[in-house]
């Protein structure tokens, strides 16, 4: 697919990787939209990026809500064929900590958002894309997920997080499988330690540490470089049902 016949909707697209991924295609001659909670900047940052990008709120963990925020984004962008999933939550605590067992809803949350938002996004904007007409060489849409390096080497603490981006890998390849015969790909990006909002929130030295795992460049990732992948998704047909690392040959310690 090339990128000026993208009709995007990226989730979380208001902040970070989302930001930067709706930035890149729309920079390509793309047309994207930013579907974020009410709450956030998407408004602002569509507004930045000019008339080929939109703003659709929704919560991805609501089925009435994405699948109208689909549909606005369908008829204002004039398509629908590539779904980026960004929107994602984090929280860390032991199994068992200082306060007693993990808490249930906080688990529960983590999982509501990461793994069934990120299902729930993919079969409404796939159930669309299906009545695509297809490229020449049968190609109806692309989805691509986000993972994180935590679902294959989680650290202490990370156990709801972990579990959320290992069901988000897990259910790449069955996927792609089941939206074969449609032309549908499914792929998943597993970033490591990246520069987002979510990872600001961390004190200086714990951020410090974090730099210093990487093997190189031992640096944070940059949202743009998990945006060119995205791109790079996008153009190469030959990438389906898989997901892939984007993080400097980092292997996380336990913590």
């Amino acid at each position: 697919m090339e990128l000026r016949a993208v009709r995007a909707v990226v989730t979380g697209g208001a902040s970070g990787l989302g930001r930067a991924t709706v930035a890149r295609l729309v920079a390509a001659g793309g047309r994207a939209g930013i579907l974020d909670l009410p709450t956030s900047p998407g408004a602002e940052a569509a507004r930045a990026l000019g008339d080929a990008a939109c703003f659709v709120p929704a919560d991805v963990t609501s089925a009435d809500q994405v699948a109208a925020a689909l549909r606005e984004a369908r008829a204002r962008l004039g398509g629908l064929n590539v779904l980026v999933n960004c929107a994602g939550v984090a929280w860390a605590g032991r199994t068992v900590g200082k306060d007693g067992p993990h808490p249930l809803d906080v688990f529960v949350r983590v999982i509501e958002v990461n793994l069934v938002g990120t299902f729930n996004c993919l079969r409404l904007a796939a159930a669309l894309m299906a009545e695509n007409a297809p490229t020449d060489d049968g190609e109806r849409g692309v989805v691509i997920n986000t993972a994180s390096v935590a679902a294959f080497e989680g650290q202490i603490g990370q156990a709801a997080y972990a579990a959320s981006k290992a069901g988000v890998v897990g259910l790449t390849l069955p996927a792609a499988r089941d939206l074969a015969d449609v032309g549908i790909r499914v792929v998943t990006i597993a970033p490591g330690i990246f520069d987002t909002p979510m990872l600001a929130l961390l004190p200086d030295a714990a951020r410090e540490s974090l730099t210093r795992q990487v093997p190189f460049p031992r640096r944070l990732g940059r949202p743009e470089e998990y945006a060119a992948l995205v791109a790079h998704v996008v153009e190469n047909p030959m990438l389906n049902g898989t997901t892939i690392r984007l993080d400097g040959a980092l292997r996380m310690a336990p913590r």
